[in-house]
């Protein structure tokens, strides 16, 4: 690798100043930074370390690690602490390990965790699961940097043997270890955090962020397309920047597309939060905790570094990564690269019979009230709809039968009603379902449902949407999750469904399918939906309907 020169204007995180330098990259490494004796120019550019996505799960993108990675050094990536929860349960081992092998084949900084609960819970069928030996033998690898969610938080509370083993396993390896403990405040929260997990991503309140960040917690800031806590929580920034990071954990091709950290290192300080406070939660803090290797501007470190235009919008000029340029004005430098196919789903298609909800002697019926930006839902008690002694879909007031099918071989639907998807016509259906990845669909009459439901079986996988004249789908053939096209043309193709499902189909949320996806995300009270039944998350327990 050749050596060269970078000059401009180095943003100095740790000692707050700005000056104008020269750094001089050898073999992938920065072996001078000497001041220049120019004055401060603000054409030159401002060099920063790379940022840094506290987590995220790539399957959320809907694109292979390497594709992903090709479309986020646009922003500045250049690191990603990512979670492969979401192929574990499909694919187990051998699905971690595809994602660990397919991130090496682009110059990009993946640094993947050990799922730590796969399945989520005993309450859905997931496709694999790892056990306290797989999770310490993932912990043994380099190629492992922490121990991801821990979202048993009932177990961590009591105490359950398999639960503390890899807590303490991933300790003794000096291995931090995540959280996810939405709603866990007080004794219950300090008890968690007790048990040596450091981090929540979860909070969606800020009194909620200080509490945690009072016992020692540190607190990622996550905006993703479809959970949005960055207006709730960045205001906490301004006192405890030393303890957070931003996160997306969830983004879709299209917004990933658009922006990334950047944006919201833009949002911060537009809303008179320090630049530096700001730099520090996005580029060093993920950097330190985790502690990855990932260069943040000394001598001697890798020369993960990018160049801003300017410290209020975070238009990324240009992207180094172990000193290769890989992004340019706003274009990739990455390669895509060829990625197998790696999927387990045994299910057969359905009839509309299978939908079908028998009318109940109850004169109301539990309903998921799905919100807008967020992974919590309600429970209401609502009147439920009766045409020819079946529980149906209430246009009129928003009420629609949700549905999970399992994938992994064919057994009885699951069936229930939620509010808030604002569909006037049609179906859409999705194998990107947490955490355990069954079918899951909405819709407003049985025969949409199971329409939209057998266009995602025939590919094996994927997010379909069908209205009165039209259907779409995208395939995603790796694990039902991700597909191995052209980041690109994924996000253009995606913009076009996600359209549909809003002007065609009439929904008003603002990302359908991933709150759709969320449904059945049972660790996130208070009502969701998985492939055996209707549950309430803060209980723990089926609900009768």
């Amino acid at each position: 690798m050749n050596s060269f020169t970078i000059r401009g204007n180095l943003v100095d995180i740790p000692q707050r100043k700005i000056s104008p330098v020269e750094i001089i990259v050898e073999e992938g490494k920065i072996s001078l930074i000497k001041n220049s004796l120019e004055e401060t120019d603000n054409a030159a550019g401002f060099i920063l370390p790379g940022f840094v996505d506290a987590r995220v799960h790539i399957e959320s993108s809907m694109l292979v690690p390497s594709e992903f990675a090709k479309m986020a050094v646009v922003h500045g990536t250049v690191a990603t602490v990512s979670d492969p929860h979401e192929i574990a349960n499909v694919c187990g081992m051998e699905g971690i390990k595809y994602m660990i092998e397919n991130g090496k084949t682009v110059p990009f900084k993946f640094n993947f965790g050990a799922p730590s609960c796969v399945p989520a819970t005993i309450f859905e069928t997931a496709g694999a699961a790892l056990n306290v030996e797989d999770v310490t033998e993932l912990l043994q690898s380099d190629d492992i940097e922490y121990l991801a969610e821990m979202m048993n938080f009932p177990g961590v509370l009591n105490g359950d043997a398999a639960v503390m083993k890899k807590i303490k396993t991933a300790h003794k390896l000096n291995k931090p270890v995540d959280g996810h403990a939405p709603g866990l405040r007080g004794a219950e929260a300090k008890k968690y955090i007790e048990a040596g997990i450091s981090t929540d991503h979860e909070c969606f309140t800020k009194e909620e962020a200080q509490d945690k960040l009072n016992l020692g917690m540190k607190i990622l800031i996550r905006e993703g397309s479809a959970a949005k806590n960055f207006e709730a929580l960045i205001d906490l920034m301004n006192d405890h920047y030393e303890n957070m990071m931003f996160c997306s954990d969830d983004k879709h091709p299209d917004s990933l597309e658009l922006g990334h950290i950047n944006q919201l290192c833009a949002r911060a300080v537009a809303k008179g939060i320090d630049v530096f406070k700001v730099l520090q939660a996005a580029c060093l803090n993920p950097v330190k905790h985790y502690n990855l290797d990932v260069g943040l501007l000394n001598e001697g470190d890798p020369a993960d570094f990018i160049i801003v235009k300017d410290l209020k919008k975070f238009e990324v000029l240009q992207t180094y990564i172990n000193g290769e340029l890989v992004a340019e004005n706003g274009r990739t430098n990455i390669q895509s690269q060829p990625a197998a196919i790696l999927n387990i789903f045994n299910c057969g298609k359905k009839s509309v019979e299978d939908f079908q909800m028998p009318t109940t002697a109850s004169a109301t019926i539990p309903v998921i009230e799905a919100l807008d930006g967020q992974l919590i839902t309600n429970k209401l008690m609502l009147q439920p709809k009766i045409e020819n002694g079946f529980l149906v879909g209430d246009i009129e007031n928003d009420i629609l039968k949700i549905v999970v099918v399992n994938r992994y071989n064919d057994a009885l639907v699951a069936k229930a009603f939620i509010k808030n998807f604002g569909l006037k016509q049609g179906a859409l259906a999705s194998t990107v379902a947490h955490d355990s990845h069954n079918i899951i669909a909405v819709g407003i009459d049985d025969e949409s449902i199971c329409k939209a439901v057998n266009l995602v079986i025939e590919q094996k996988g994927g997010i379909a949407a069908v209205s009165n004249q039209n259907e779409k789908i995208i395939a995603l053939p790796v694990a039902g999750l991700m597909t191995n096209k052209d980041g690109y043309k994924v996000s253009a193709d995606y913009t076009a469904i996600d359209e549909m499902a809003k002007k065609e189909l009439g929904s008003t949320l603002a990302s359908p399918f991933m709150t759709l996806s969320f449904m059945a995300l049972l660790v996130i009270p208070q009502l969701k939906l998985s492939d055996k039944g209707l549950f309430d998350g803060s209980s723990f327990t089926f609900i009768e309907q």
